[in-house]
């Protein structure tokens, strides 16, 4: 019976990702959804469903196919993830491998360093594979993204203000 069970939280664990919009937070700086965690931690002001940060992040904040420290990887919205999912970039450990600070994506908790490989065919971080600490592996699901945000300021703006 406790087998049967662990099995099926590690089955329907991935579930509780539906819940990365803009929610309650849950301390000074932290909260268990993904968005408001992000933004805490990165200090961009973006709010809503993290699906939504690639557009709302236009002409705001630079937006780009590859990883940078301290950038955000924005999964778009699917059925798992009706909100999609927001991930801060901790390192770029090579070309197709990141780590990532990133909360519920495992439901209730915060991850830090997991990492997140690029499985996309053209080498673009438009689809990724995310670890998954209940089984010690990288997950077998595909996710797509739309690209990373941040850290900085989009040049356009900057320069602008800069006049």
């Amino acid at each position: 019976m406790v087998r049967r069970l662990a099995r099926t939280a590690v089955l329907l664990g991935p579930l509780g990702l539906a819940a990365c919009g803009g929610g309650a937070r849950l301390g000074p700086w932290t909260s268990l959804e993904c968005a408001p965690y992000a933004s805490a931690v990165t200090g961009m002001e973006l709010r809503g469903n993290a699906a939504a940060w690639w557009t709302e992040a236009t002409g705001r904040y630079e937006r780009r196919r590859w990883p940078v420290p301290g950038s955000v990887l924005v999964f778009r919205a699917i059925g798992r993830m009706p909100a999609g999912h927001v991930a801060v970039v901790r390192r770029v450990v090579s070309p197709r491998e990141i780590l990532v600070d990133q909360a519920n994506w495992v439901p209730h908790r915060i991850g830090r360093a997991d990492p997140v490989v690029d499985v996309s065919a053209d080498n673009d971080w438009s689809a990724v594979r995310v670890w998954w600490a209940p089984v010690g592996a990288l997950g077998i699901t595909t996710y797509p993204t739309a690209g990373f945000v941040g850290p900085g300021p989009d040049a356009r703006v900057a320069a602008l203000r800069a006049r």
